[in-house]
């Protein structure tokens, strides 16, 4: 499994801002607006981002001879945990920006900023998300084989298994 590109979480996030503001004032001309984003969200994606960080954290102390023994499957799991939050991290940071951007012109209006700030609050947290995600999946990234020469440069997630261990077990 590759490693989450910066550049693609970039992209996802343009491309999810594009569109939701397209939505965002699609919705505003029909006279819907949407309502101010509750704090309880960036309590939530801080939440979850430390969650992924602990999870992670533990396949990083397995890795560095801290803890004694991991199973594979919870590596596994903690691996596309962090892929998942990464990328949620910037499909919600676009949408948020979406929304401050979507009301940037009526900044003067009370309602309106208050909506900007809490909006951008929330994009804020979803980056958070998102570089935990990219945090942990560099924690879950097991060095190559020093007896290997053809893996060297190369490192594997730790749900993937050595072709050693596999032809042994």
């Amino acid at each position: 499994m590759q490693r989450t590109k910066v550049t693609t979480l970039l992209l996802v996030t343009v491309v999810t801002t594009v569109v939701g503001w397209l939505v965002v004032v699609g919705l505003e001309r029909r006279g819907t607006y949407l309502p101010r984003v509750p704090w309880i969200v960036d309590v939530a994606l801080v939440g979850l981002a430390v969650a992924v960080f602990w999870a992670g954290w533990a396949v990083r102390s397995y890795l560095k001879g801290r803890r004694p023994s991991l199973d594979p499957l919870r590596a596994a799991r903690t691996l596309v945990l962090a892929k998942a939050a990464a990328l949620t991290g910037s499909l919600l940071a676009g949408w948020y920006l979406a929304q401050v951007v979507a009301v940037l012109g009526d900044l003067a209006i009370e309602p309106r900023r208050e909506k900007a700030v809490a909006a951008g609050v929330a994009a804020l947290s979803a980056v958070v998300l998102a570089v935990v995600g990219l945090v942990v999946e560099t924690f879950c990234q097991v060095p190559p084989e020093d007896g290997d020469p053809s893996e060297r440069g190369r490192s594997r997630p730790t749900g993937e298994s050595a072709p050693e261990a596999d032809a042994a077990g």
